[in-house]
């Protein structure tokens, strides 16, 4: 008979029961915090506005205009700061009613006997509106990825810039969080929100307001109203800093979440000190500094451009512009070659300088217009391409070609003007269309204003007449006329009705004044 000795087993020692212990909670937590991310993504007003936010940009990819060919990184970047407000608001609400849910159904105490303290199921629930942030991210990171990989995209984005949308959509879900522990009301959420909104839009975005104050608002003011953009560095815009102040406060509130809600490890504490000092970091280091330098960089690229360009020459014309629009030169000289080649000697030889140039006098980025050049020769261009600045380019370049300089072209009131509209046109693929975009009124016939990149130029009806006409007739035609009576059809003395004698299509009636247009 034979016995078996069974060896003595010992129970865990405490020193080897507190990993296993601390691991089972963090796998708990995770747990409880996927549970409710899935729960989140099922709430009407969270799942409507973030489908509703990616249905607007897939539109917004699909309804393209000429000049998002080319679009410029630096204000790509910035309007990917606005898209997921709605969304944030949503997400803001719904957490917080998830947060309040044991107490809205009166199991809080039932909760109470869980293995998970209050403090870890309040971090369950800042951990799940990560994926909300990350689902921001996603489609902050296509909105740009589509603008930045086309082959006319100019400059470049900031990462900073770009971080913003996401890291706003994880502060209003910590911010949430934290209201429901503080302020355990269903009304809470909603009267935060419009609160903050006055408080941004009254106090921190308004002219009056000290420009270190309104940098704590979540998203900086752009500065601008919806003109030409401007170089990167003309910006003065802190955007790393600022993405810094804002991880840095997600983080803060997040642990001021988790201290209301009982929380006392001395990680926590640890990781609350790091991140209030991250957080002053990041504000302090928005703060407006050496202004007068940037003051100065804007003042010189206004007025004396070419101190900051960079010029190369192609086929007889040089072209200048800032360092971010290099790129977009090939792009000038084809208009530029084609309106050219269809102007009579000599101007068909003239070497135009085409300079770059923007206006900062009125404030960054706003709606203004260009002076035009004395220089002889030399052509305006802006900071926006495609579209309808292609033929008003196109405008400006004849405009010089007949008149030498933009300065003297806004005095064009005579036959002239025919001839500088036939340049812009007669070799555009698409006359017509092209006519109708530089048009102020959006028509073929009649007087108007013709745009360009400086003053716009006047059209009388009968001057439109007899341009209709031209485009109607073979361009190889009238090419051969313009070029052969150039001498006479850019001459100040030479009215409308001998200039479609010239260019053999019918006299225009009717008595022709420059007010026309009015």
């Amino acid at each position: 008979m034979s016995t078996t000795v069974k060896e003595p087993t010992t129970d865990p020692t405490p020193a080897d029961a507190a990993p296993a212990r601390a691991a089972h909670r963090t796998a708990a937590v995770l747990a409880l915090a996927r549970v409710e991310a899935r729960e989140l993504v099922m709430q009407i007003p969270v799942l409507f506005f973030f489908l509703l936010e990616a249905g607007l940009l897939v539109w917004k990819c699909w309804d393209e205009e000429g000049m998002d060919a080319f679009p410029v990184l630096n204000t790509v970047d910035r309007d990917t700061q606005s898209g997921p407000l709605l969304a944030s608001i949503a997400l803001l609400i719904c957490v917080n009613v998830a947060v309040q849910r044991d107490r809205r159904n009166g199991t809080a105490q039932q909760f109470g006997v869980l293995p998970l303290e209050p403090w870890r199921r309040t971090l369950a629930h800042l951990l799940s509106v990560v994926p909300f942030a990350l689902l921001a991210a996603l489609l902050v990171a296509v909105e740009y990825g589509w603008s930045a990989l086309k082959p006319g995209a100019v400059g470049h984005g900031s990462l900073g810039e770009l971080a913003v949308g996401p890291l706003m959509v994880l502060l209003t879900g910590v911010v949430g969080v934290l209201l429901a522990r503080l302020l355990p009301s269903s009304l809470v959420p909603i009267l935060f929100a419009v609160a903050v909104y006055f408080l941004i839009t009254s106090l921190l975005m308004t002219d009056g307001a000290p420009e270190g104050v309104r940098r704590l608002a979540p998203v900086l003011d752009a500065g601008g109203g919806g003109g030409d953009p401007v170089p990167s560095d003309l910006l003065g815009r802190p955007a790393s800093w600022h993405a810094l102040y804002l991880a840095g406060l997600c983080a803060l509130l997040a642990c001021a979440a988790l201290l209301v809600a009982g929380g006392r490890t001395r990680a926590l504490k640890a990781v609350t000190a790091v991140a209030l000092a991250v957080t002053a970091a990041g504000a302090v280091g928005q703060l407006p500094r050496d202004t007068a330098a940037l003051e100065a960089a804007r003042k010189t690229a206004s007025t004396a451009p070419e101190r900051v360009q960079s010029c190369t020459t192609r086929d007889g014309a040089t072209y200048c512009s800032f360092p971010e629009w290099n790129g977009v030169r090939r792009e000038w000289a084809k208009v530029v070659d084609r309106v050219r080649a269809a102007a009579g000697a000599p101007a068909s030889d003239l070497r135009l300088t085409v300079r770059q140039r923007i206006d900062t006098s009125g404030g960054l980025e706003v709606d203004s217009t260009l002076a035009p050049s004395t220089t002889p020769g030399e052509v305006t261009v802006g900071t926006r391409w495609g579209g309808n600045r292609v033929g008003e380019f196109a405008v400006g370049v004849a405009a010089v070609l007949v008149a030498g300089t933009e300065a003297r072209a806004d005095a064009l009131c005579d036959g002239r003007m025919v001839t500088v509209m036939w340049l812009a046109l007669g070799s555009d693929p698409h006359p017509l269309t092209t006519f109708r975009n530089v048009r102020l009124d959006d028509e073929v016939t009649g007087s108007g204003v013709v745009l360009a990149p400086t003053d716009p130029l006047s059209l009388t009806a009968q001057q439109t007449e007899v341009l209709r006409a031209l485009l109607d007739r073979p361009r190889a035609e009238v090419t051969a006329r313009v070029k052969a009576h150039w001498r006479d059809l850019t001459s100040p003395r030479t009215t409308t009705a001998q200039t479609a004698r010239l260019l053999g299509v019918p006299v225009p009636k009717g008595v022709e004044t420059c007010a026309d247009d009015e």
